[in-house]
């Protein structure tokens, strides 16, 4: 049960990081959603081509 608070915190932990950092960028919405959409474009597509290969 303690290990899953630790791994729930450090992940928010990354995502505050991430989220921070990528603001320090300063782009757009707009551009900040196309990158978002193309990047889970990406991810979807592996996933389904990997499951469809059965590895």
């Amino acid at each position: 049960m303690y290990g899953s608070w630790v791994s729930i915190v450090a992940l928010l932990g990354w995502l505050i990081l991430a989220v921070s950092a990528y603001s320090g960028m300063r782009l757009g919405w707009r551009k900040s959603l196309v990158t978002a959409l193309v990047w889970a474009t990406i991810f979807v597509s592996m996933t389904l081509i990997i499951r469809w290969m059965g590895v």
